[in-house]
């Protein structure tokens, strides 16, 4: 009998895809099917919750086979990061005229993400002290004893590395290995490892020009095939979000949620408040916030379900470009590096909130100005090389937590709502990433105005 009930929840899944698939078919907008398939997965996932349970065996069963459509999308965005961060800004430079915009460039993506990070961490302090929240008022089970020991193992492994090493790490010493991803620094590596072949082309064009021009018709072409399978995977985006909504909330227990109300619902405050400082950023340097939130909505969804910066490097990259008009140098550069460095939420918002939440437990003021001044140059160093997958948080968290000398363990009393809060903060992390890009485009001159403005500017440039 389970089984059957498993085949059922299979098909109505398939139902559902069909249709999306036949609103595809209709011409509706991306955004249109985008958020189609976010309400469409929120529904289903309620009614399954409402039927069965969320810790039920047929729940988990059945999320294995929305897996493989929730899931399989994720992976086919991680296989286009690499080729996509290494063609776009392989072209993108070699394209430059004179190398000095560069360095400029990537000095203004970084100082944004970095500067709003340490607004974050504020953000996330105010917040903390606004709700009254301490670890002490938590109660632990074994799920959360169990979390907080292997959170202590976890912190021998970052302890042995100081700040110097870590930032060593950025530098790639085997870039072919980076390309795997074998390490959590890879992406970046592969950032500088691209931005030398670029370099390199520019210094090639003086002496033999000709060679460095075969080299650029071999990366336009390679570009030209990369871009062509992102465009095929992101038209499975509607899809994605429907699996992984309908997974993500047929299996949330509510009771989990409630026992922790005040802590979910402070940091969604904080993330919220974050997210209208980016939008006061955008409107300062001139971009009208409406149209930005109209179309960034879809990234953000995608970024909110699968909570993964790195997977949503493709879309941001798309969004920025052929959305809000961004220069294609500048869209590569701020979405690798904002996967990497400086996100809002996971390494911003989050450490701070359990570091003052933690502080009481050591005998330690929260209150004291000298404490929160640390915590937030803490929070700012440390947010260098956190990797945009599911887990950069807790490492962001075990660098701050350690280094202002508090108990890491207790960060595992969290461990329940972890999958509810990291969906808030990858979206805020994503954000951040192109707040950055926008932001610079607009001090380089590098911003397409007009394609901003057009209402009409969509991710369905697809349909070719």
């Amino acid at each position: 009998m389970e089984t059957l009930w498993i085949v059922i929840n299979v098909l109505v899944l398939l139902l559902l895809i069909g249709i999306l698939y036949w609103m595809q078919k209709k011409h509706y907008s991306f955004t249109k099917r985008v958020f189609a398939g976010l309400g469409l997965g929120v529904l289903f996932g309620a009614i399954l919750q409402f039927i069965y349970s969320a810790d039920s065996d047929i729940i988990a069963k059945s999320s294995q086979w929305f897996n493989l459509v929730g899931y399989g999308y994720v992976r086919l965005l991680q296989m286009m990061v690499i080729p996509l961060i290494m063609v776009s800004i392989i072209s993108a430079i070699m394209n430059l005229k004179g190398g000095r915009n560069l360095g400029k460039m990537s000095g203004l993506i970084i100082a944004v993400l970095i500067l709003t990070t340490g607004v974050a961490a504020s953000v996330g302090i105010a917040t903390t002290l606004t709700f009254d929240l301490s670890a002490e008022n938590i109660q632990a089970g074994a799920a959360e004893h169990e979390q907080g020991a292997l959170l202590e193992e976890k912190l021998g492994d970052v302890k042995e590395q100081t700040l110097p090493q870590q930032i060593l790490e950025f530098i790639p010493s085997n870039p072919f290995a980076d390309m795997t991803g074998a390490r959590r620094s890879s992406t970046i590596a592969v950032v500088i490892f691209s931005a030398f072949i670029g370099i390199a082309v520019l210094g090639i064009d003086r002496k033999y020009p000709e060679q460095a021009e075969t080299f650029r018709g071999m990366v336009r072409a390679l570009y030209a095939v990369v871009m062509r399978i992102v465009t095929l995977i992101l038209r499975l985006t509607p899809y994605g979000i429907l699996a992984l909504m309908a997974k993500t909330i047929a299996g949330t227990d509510l009771q989990v949620i409630l026992d922790l109300v005040d802590f979910v619902l402070a940091s969604y405050v904080a993330l919220i408040v974050m997210f209208i400082i980016h939008l006061i950023l955008l409107s300062l340097f001139g971009f009208n916030p409406m149209i930005y939130v109209r179309k960034a909505l879809p990234v953000l969804t995608f970024a909110f379900t699968s909570r993964s910066s790195a997977a949503s490097i493709p879309l941001i990259v798309q969004t920025q470009n052929k959305k809000l008009g961004v220069q294609e140098g500048i869209a590569n550069l701020s979405a690798s590096l904002g996967a990497t460095m400086g996100q809002n939420g996971c390494a911003g918002i989050y450490p701070a909130m359990l570091a003052v939440m933690i502080a009481p437990t050591a005998g330690i003021n929260p209150l004291d100005w000298t404490f929160i001044l640390t915590l937030i140059v803490v929070v700012m160093i440390s947010s260098f090389g956190v990797a945009g997958v599911g887990g950069g948080a807790t490492f962001a968290s075990l660098i701050v937590l350690s280094t202002m000398n508090l108990p890491v363990a207790l960060a595992g009393l969290l461990i329940s709502v972890e999958p509810l809060i990291d969906m808030g903060r990858t979206a805020l992390n994503v954000n951040g990433s192109i707040t950055a890009g926008l932001v610079t485009g607009k001090v380089m001159k590098e911003v397409n105005t007009d394609v901003y403005k057009d209402r009409n500017q969509d991710i369905d440039v697809m349909q070719t």
